[in-house]
Formats: C-alpha cells, structure tokens, sequence
C-alpha cells in the first residue's frame, strides 16, 4: 500500500488542548499514520530551524514523532531521519541544563535539564520495523523534547522558574 507524499500542516500553538492531553498508543501499521508520519517530516522540513515535530503539534493526539537533527552544530551523536510510533524510554543518563525552543512556543525559549544520554525504542510507522536509538548531547535533548509533546507537556512545564524563560531571538 502506498501513500501519497507528505504535506505540510499548520502548528498547533500552546494553549491548544492537544499539547497538554496525553498522546494516544497507534497501530503503526496502519496507513493513515504512515500517511501522518510523512506529513509530519514534510512540515519539520520546510520549517527553518526544526528538528523534530510530534503529532500533537499539528493536532494529532497520537504517539509518533520525528527528528532529525543532521548538520546542526550542536550534534554529537545523529542517527539521521528518526521516525518512530508509540516509543519508550528504556535508559536515561544524568541530566543537564540547556536552551530549548519550540515551534508551538514561538515567542519563548528555556532551561531545561535532560538527560545527556538516552534509549528510546519504538516502531517506524508503515513498516512496523522495531527501532532502537541511543543519543546523547543535542540528539537526546531533542528526543526528550519529543518525547515530552507525546505526554502532554511543553519545555514550558519543566523549566525550573520565570527566570529559566527567554524571549526568542529573530533574525533578520
């Protein structure tokens, strides 16, 4: 089965619901989330400095993500094009603090501490090939970001206090 290529979606902005309700469990199999994973690489990818989108962000309450953070000079670890549904933690290292930014956030930016390291498993939608990652530095704080959009919550629910936020640089 075939579906047709991606299309770019609009981004949801916080208040909306869906970024603050629990994402739910998928059958990746199923070609409308196929269909959801495409669209969601096309919208990352036409969008300047993105580098991971879940569904929630385009108004989609379920469990799939994508990344990719290839080239950014914050990189250490990169495993390309990660697309992945319904995924789990399975280990975490210690966490440190750093700038994130959000794309349902425009106008902000934050401290937050993540784990430097991490494992996350889960099934590439279409497929349903099982997926492991183990990141670290800028590719685990990506996923975590991700990850955090699949459970309902925002960089803004973990920065530790008023003085952690930032108003977001524009360049011109």
């Amino acid at each position: 089965m075939t579906h047709r290529p991606g299309r770019v979606l609009p981004v949801v902005t916080a208040p909306a619901a869906v970024l603050s309700s629990p994402a739910a469990a998928v059958d990746p199999r199923n070609p409308d989330i196929a269909q959801l994973a495409a669209d969601l690489v096309a919208t990352m990818r036409v969008s300047p400095g993105c580098v991971g989108l879940a569904a929630p962000q385009v108004g989609a309450g379920v469990q799939v993500f994508v990344l990719d953070i290839t080239g950014h000079r914050k990189a250490r670890s990169c495993h390309g094009l990660v697309v992945m549904a319904n995924p789990r933690i399975l280990d975490e290292g210690p966490a440190k603090p750093g700038r994130e930014g959000c794309m349902s956030v425009p106008d902000l930016t934050g401290d937050v501490a993540r784990a430097t390291t991490i494992t996350v498993a889960g099934t590439v939608p279409g497929t349903g090939e099982q997926r492991t990652v183990t990141a670290d530095a800028f590719e685990a704080r990506a996923l975590q970001h991700e990850l955090d959009h699949l459970d309902g919550l925002l960089f803004l629910d973990r920065v530790v206090g008023t003085h952690a936020l930032h108003a977001r640089k524009r360049y011109l």
